[in-house]
């Protein structure tokens, strides 16, 4: 080989070797950014919102929480998805997993009555929702034979004890059925959360989805980034072991405060969470809010 082309083999080689640099630096910054970020959005409270078929077919969501569970403790149990049909829900779950999308049971919410009155409450009312929703033989299943992912607490009002109960009885179904039992929580972002912080102290929350609206003191806005930058280090921080979701309203009429336009998520506030090893996307109130403006889509690719 002559000199000339010996040079030009080695300015070739170089150039590869820079290539193979540059993409595998793209590659871990994209990793170090959260590109694996993932949406996960509540449904079930108006017609209007669709299907779940139809939420799952978007291809838009990672999770979809069925909301909600609105009454359980001392006996008495209240499913309410407003609007929907609880037999065209069971087959759309399935479609929804078969998508590899998690459907999860919400229990609580901001209105509705539920308290747990004692660690055998909270007993029973883990065996209620095996057996409706889990993976039981109860004979009354609202969605027959389809069986959900598990169960996300959102818990806002009537007291906080014993769902640190709940939470190890769900989470020992685990063993017993044919699939993990998944555990979530949606915790308002003032640390430690009044009603869910002694539950998450169990560390057995697979998904903290913090509600970072509703609650001025921590949500994020062009004056109070220290402080919301703060309290989302709080939480990553405190439950290392899950992954901590940012939660935002859809839309700027779905909560009282707390809305992020797309474009400054996108530029400003995910730069921030995404800087935590346990950062795991954004959680949307809702899918019928959602729908409205079109969040998801306009900020997936930066989730």
């Amino acid at each position: 080989m002559g000199t000339s082309k010996m040079a030009s083999a080695r300015l070739a080689l170089a150039a590869v070797a820079i290539s193979c640099v540059v993409l595998l630096s793209s590659f871990g910054t994209a990793a170090a950014t959260g590109k694996t970020g993932r949406i996960t959005v509540y449904w079930g409270q108006t017609s209007s919102e669709g299907s779940l078929h139809k939420a799952c077919q978007s291809n838009l969501y990672s999770t979809v929480i069925l909301s909600f569970l609105t009454k359980f403790g001392h006996g008495s149990y209240k499913l309410d998805l407003t609007g929907h049909s609880w037999s065209a829900v069971g087959p759309d779950i399935k479609y929804c997993q078969s998508k590899n999308v998690l459907v999860l049971l919400a229990i609580g919410g901001g209105f509705g009555d539920y308290s747990l009155a004692s660690k055998a409450d909270a007993k029973a009312v883990a065996d209620h929702i095996w057996d409706v929703y889990l993976g039981g033989h109860s004979k009354t299943r609202p969605f027959g034979d389809a069986v959900l992912d598990g169960v996300d607490f959102d818990i806002e009002h009537g007291g906080s004890k014993h769902y640190d109960d709940l939470a190890r009885y769900l989470k020992g179904y685990s063993s017993k059925g044919k699939k993990k039992v998944w555990i979530t929580a949606a915790p308002q972002c003032p640390f430690p959360d009044r009603m869910l912080g002694q539950a998450l102290e169990t560390g057995l929350f697979d998904r903290v989805h913090v509600q970072f609206y509703n609650n001025p003191v921590c949500s994020y806005r062009a004056s109070n980034v220290e402080a919301f930058t703060k309290a989302w280090q709080r939480w990553t921080r405190s439950f290392p072991r899950s992954s901590v979701y940012l939660g935002l309203p859809a839309s700027p009429r779905a909560a009282g405060s707390g809305y992020v336009e797309p474009a400054t998520l996108v530029s400003k506030v995910l730069p921030i969470v995404r800087r935590s090893k346990n950062y795991g996307g954004i959680m949307l109130w809702s899918r019928y809010w959602d729908l409205q403006t079109g969040y998801s889509r306009t900020v997936k690719h930066a989730v």
